[in-house]
């Protein structure tokens, strides 16, 4: 194939040809690639690439394909093929799917395919001067070439969606979600537009269907030992150890890099890691959360709207309120797991239970936020002085404990506490930079030294199900050696590199495990629930909220 390409200058106010076909199929996909630049390439995404490759080694030299941008006009593109025949040039556009039926089963194009390729006529007639009488596409799916004529409507369509383009590129607000359903299944990006959860909030629809992925089958990589570096060779990552064993990892299969305490990463893999959505977080030796690498990009427009919303203080009173009421509900019932089955609890689990509930009844009445920090703390001390009592008559002693302590732990059970609240908020952060928030801007916490405020909410959450709950189970049945596991420094206790591993294996398998939604109805792995939790969050200052923190334990 013979190809033409001319090299304008890139200008802001051009728009690409097919992101006027994500128009017509959506406006609300249109702001989201374009004006938020959020993009997601699934197997369709592959496929159609690999379809235009084959026809580019078939089509020989009779074919063009062509590069153009037009200022004028306002767009730019690369038409899939051009073809001259008899004096007119005719513009090809190939799709892998069936086409659209109309009157008497007659094929025709969808519409968002019918003003791509006009979009395509009208550039090439404003480029090269000539009159485009039409274009013409290709289904192969059903092998049907559908002939689109270029006529004063066709002309006046393309004008009115650029026009439309230009005008949501200044908004700052996303469309609504579109009324037809059948859109969305097929929508690469429903994954961030959670179309069915704004319908379950609407009243539009009862039970919705799951287009939010089940999981990200991605490994998470811990390196654990001091003087460990990690480069990129290929498209793998080569991990080399002080000892100078060697493992290779296809990067494809690496979802996030944990380093911990002084290992390295090398710049070439960590421009790797940006360019692939792959996660890069840090944690010191003593098990503290220390940062994460912030690739995010094009996110501005979603950031704006976030200051926006947590400028509000009654906003930020609400959401709070949600947030203290979620946590809160999931420790008491945590402790009432304790009053099942034949061993009953003692009367200081009782007490707390009744206490809690009693001041969880004054959490949505609470009229700001320090009062609300001051019922979260009494409740959180009634908490941790029912939780020893947990623990089972067969655990080991050396595990008993009184109360939450931290910097540094004076206790093992503080020592896994505060080491799997370090992992949770690697993970928080993870989801808040790949949905494209503003970690340093919450609504509850007050900004740290260390941990951001966003994440420090988020966490919130998910304490109890991912940390605190998986920590006793573990403890009940004997899972930790009281010697080897952990390292005591006079006061400190700190876990050891055997139990760092034993509890990082213990974390990442709880995160696997599933839990049914009790708002949308259907189940995820707690690993896709914290970033779902924060695409519903984010829906609350957007019009679309009413599903935040209801994660409940039963």
């Amino acid at each position: 194939m013979n190809t033409i390409v001319t090299h304008p200058a890139e200008l802001q106010e051009t728009i690409r040809v097919s992101a006027l076909h994500a128009l017509a199929y959506c406006p609300r996909l249109f702001y989201l690639e374009e004006v938020e630049e959020l993009y997601t390439q699934d197997d369709r995404v592959f496929a159609g690439r690999r379809l235009h490759v084959e026809l580019e080694k078939d089509e020989g030299d009779e074919w063009v394909s062509l590069t153009l941008e037009n200022e004028a006009l306002g767009l730019r593109g690369k038409v899939d093929a051009l073809r001259t025949r008899n004096g007119q040039t005719i513009p090809y556009e190939h799709k892998r799917g069936r086409c659209h039926r109309g009157e008497n089963n007659q094929p025709q194009a969808w519409e968002s395919d019918r003003l791509q390729i006009l979009a395509y006529a009208c550039l090439i007639e404003a480029v090269l001067g000539i009159t485009v009488p039409e274009g013409r596409i290709r289904y192969h799916a059903d092998n049907v070439l559908v002939h689109v004529p270029l006529d004063e409507s066709g002309r006046q369509d393309v004008q009115a969606a650029i026009q439309q383009a230009r005008q949501l590129r200044l908004s700052t607000e996303r469309p609504p979600v579109t009324t037809n359903e059948r859109l969305c299944v097929r929508c690469s990006l429903a994954p961030v537009c959670l179309p069915e959860e704004v319908r379950l909030t609407q009243g539009n629809k009862p039970y919705p269907s799951r287009l939010f992925p089940e999981d990200d089958d991605r490994q998470i990589i811990h390196i654990l030992e001091p003087g460990t570096s990690v480069g990129k060779s290929g498209e793998q990552f080569k991990i080399t150890r002080k000892d100078r064993s060697v493992d290779v990892i296809p990067s494809r299969e690496v979802g996030q890099l944990v380093l911990h305490s002084y290992a390295q990463l090398s710049t070439q893999a960590l421009y790797f890691c940006a360019e692939h959505d792959i996660g890069v977080h840090f944690i010191s030796g003593g098990g503290r959360y220390l940062g994460s690498f912030d690739t995010r990009q094009g996110s501005i427009q979603r950031r704006i709207r976030q200051y926006k919303a947590l400028s509000d203080p009654e906003r930020c009173l609400q959401l709070s309120r949600q947030l203290v009421n979620c946590r809160g509900q999931s420790q008491r019932k945590f402790l009432m797991r304790g009053q099942r089955g034949e061993n009953s609890t003692s009367d200081v689990v009782t007490q707390a239970i009744e206490q809690m509930q009693r001041i969880l009844k004054q959490v949505p009445q609470a009229e700001s936020i320090p009062s609300l920090l001051g019922l979260e703390g009494n409740i959180a001390a009634l908490y941790f002085e029912g939780l020893p009592h947990l623990l089972s008559e067969n655990a080991s002693p050396e595990f008993r404990f009184s109360g939450r302590n931290r910097r540094p732990p004076q206790d093992r059970f503080n020592a896994l506490l505060s080491f799997g609240y370090a992992l949770l908020l690697k993970d928080v952060m993870n989801a808040i930079l790949v949905v494209g928030l503003e970690p340093a801007l919450g609504f509850y916490h007050q900004p740290r030294t260390q941990a951001s405020p966003l994440a420090l909410d988020l966490m919130e959450i998910f304490r109890v199900p991912l940390v605190d709950l998986p920590i006793m189970g573990s403890i009940n049945r004997n899972q930790w050696d009281v010697q080897a596991d952990f390292e005591i420094r006079g006061s400190q206790v700190w876990l050891s590199e055997s139990g760092r591993r034993k509890f990082i294996s213990l974390y990442e398998r709880r995160k696997e495990e599933s839990w049914k939604h009790p708002a949308t109805g259907y189940s995820l792995t707690y690993r896709r629930l914290i970033e779902l939790e924060v695409r519903l969050l984010e829906k609350e200052w957007m019009g679309e909220g009413g599903l935040f923190a209801q994660l409940v334990i039963r």
